[in-house]
């Protein structure tokens, strides 16, 4: 590992383990996750460095086995919330004056204990939680988090390098101070990296932060806060609070040192909350940073010149790696009528291979997904596809709640490109597919494009550089992260910085700088060495 500014180590990404038989890592996760499914746990809240049980809990169980109880965490009234706020405040006026290296030391070691010590804690909880499997469990929990605890110092320190030129008789430097205030982080389920980096980098750059992670990741969101804490976040700095969200975010957002939300998760829910931000905006002392990533209908397009083995490949694992749980999987296709006899058949023999149960069996591609909500609204949808006249259910179709909330991968084709399951976001292990006719390259393009108010991510596949291009341009502002010849999941910090516009949100690409310098306020400081006595300039002789 080289060395940066100031001889802070320049990033690089975490390896990913391979958690094949009879590794090392894959003994170690099992033994931890079975210790851990036996055994419960109690998550309190985390206000000001303690832990605060509020009496009043909910019990956590996991996607794949709903009836067992692995723990209960304890929900918030609004004087926690509001106690979070006050120790936030508090703890701002030592944080935000402690000097980077300091900051971004204590990240450093977060990153390193859960690259040893806890590595197969987050990855087996995560397991548990969220039903990823053992290598989804790894890209996100473990790799992806380091990396990102990583890749910000370093990130931080370019910040910070930027600076105005000056001249002899006057020296212009900037200071990148924290925002005024404290910030409010609201995290998904899907991503246990993501819970980790929204309050994590905001602390990075001198913000104090309310915390409230989603119920349905409480367990893993545990594992970080145990780290938060060995690493050494001063007590305040990063606060956590779970349950009525509505509750707690009327307490943040009703006062007046708001000043940042930093949001993942569905796009009605940011567009609310950006509502109700400029509803409040007299109250405030400076005008609060919004940064959102929400919503996807991502794509994969296939043009004529295509592989059609590649393209299968890019939809079994673009659509159903952990349930099409990503906001970047997969839930539309266009495929080329000249390709999808191959590609058909071989997307239904990858599905047919899949095995499909609990992460603890780590041959299985396939578990559960995240709850009962989301297991009752893809079958919903499943069912409307057996019923219309234009669509049909040429794999899959089938799901099962008894033990676990399993819904099986499923693939729909469509005769209307309009169908909605094209346009509306499933948020499950779903993809539909319409057939295009070979020569309507261009007009497909423009469907694509035009069919959803998402951005996010998505894919072509071709191996007709004059085709790429031609989807490169067509699909300019189709989606935040676009994809050449691979699908349309998998964006890695330090390399893919991701995020979508329209309705998927603002864009400000977590993983990069770009998203750090939302939670700093320059300050501009000129100092000129010989102050002028006189106001005379030599024009007015």
């Amino acid at each position: 590992m080289g060395k940066g500014f100031f001889n802070v180590p320049v990033a690089v990404n975490e390896p990913v383990k391979s958690y094949a038989p009879g590794s090392p890592e894959r003994k170690a996760v099992s033994q931890t996750y079975k210790s851990m499914f036996n055994s419960k746990v109690e998550v309190p809240l985390y206000i000001n460095g303690k832990d605060v049980k509020t009496g009043n809990t909910r019990t956590m169980s996991p996607p794949h086995d709903h009836q067992h109880i692995v723990g209960e965490y304890h929900l918030a009234e609004q004087k926690h919330v509001d106690e979070a706020i006050a120790t936030a405040l508090e703890a701002r006026k030592t944080w935000s004056q402690m000097p980077w290296e300091q900051r971004a030391g204590i990240f450093l070691k977060a990153a390193e204990l859960i690259a040893g010590p806890y590595r197969a804690k987050i990855n087996a909880a995560t397991m548990i939680a969220q039903s990823k499997t053992v290598h989804q469990a790894e890209i996100d929990a473990a790799c992806e988090l380091i990396d990102f605890l990583r890749f910000n110092v370093q990130f931080m320190t370019d910040i910070y390098m930027e600076q105005p030129e000056s001249t002899s008789d006057a020296w212009n430097r900037v200071e990148y101070r924290p925002l005024e205030g404290f910030t409010y982080a609201v995290t998904p389920f899907n991503f246990t990296a993501i819970a980790g980096n929204l309050p994590a980098c905001m602390a990075l750059m001198g913000n104090v932060v309310v915390w409230k992670p989603s119920d349905s990741q409480v367990y893993s969101a545990k594992v970080i806060i145990d780290v938060f804490k060995e690493a050494g976040v001063p007590d305040g700095v990063i606060n956590v609070v779970f349950g009525d969200p509505v509750m707690i975010t009327n307490t943040v957002m009703a006062s007046p040192d708001f000043s940042g939300l930093h949001f993942t998760g569905s796009t009605f829910i940011f567009k609310e909350l950006w509502k109700q931000i400029g509803n409040n905006i007299h109250n405030y002392k400076t005008y609060p940073r919004i940064v959102g990533e929400t919503g996807g209908k991502d794509f994969i397009i296939a043009h004529k010149s295509a592989n059609a083995k590649q393209v299968a490949t890019a939809i079994s694992r673009g659509a159903f790696e952990f349930q099409g749980q990503k906001c970047s999987a997969a839930s539309r296709a266009y495929i080329p009528k000249g390709i999808w006899a191959d590609v058909k058949k071989y997307v239904i023999e990858d599905i047919k291979s899949f095995k499909m149960g609990s992460p603890e069996d780590m041959s299985n591609f396939i578990t559960a997904v995240i709850h009962e909500g989301s297991f009752d609204k893809l079958a919903k949808y499943i069912d409307g596809a057996k019923a219309d006249s234009d669509a049909e259910i040429i794999a899959g179709g089938n799901y099962d709640k008894s033990k676990g909330y399993f819904i099986e991968p499923t693939v729909i084709v469509t005769s209307n490109p309009k169908y909605t399951t094209m346009c509306t976001e499933l948020f499950g292990p779903v993809i539909t597919i319409y057939v295009y006719e070979d020569d309507a390259y261009t007009e497909t393009l423009k469907l694509v494009d035009e069919t959803s108010e998402y951005a996010l991510t998505g894919a072509i596949l071709s191996t007709d550089r004059y085709a790429i291009e031609e989807a490169t341009k067509a699909l300019q502002n189709s989606a935040g992260n676009f994809y050449i010849n691979d699908k349309p999941t998998g964006a890695v910090v330090g390399q893919q910085p991701f995020g979508g516009a329209r309705a998927s949100g603002t864009n400000d690409k977590a993983g990069s700088a770009q998203n750090l310098l939302r939670w700093v306020s320059p300050r501009l400081i000129k100092e000129t060495f010989v102050t002028p006595i006189d106001y005379r300039y030599p024009f007015l002789g």
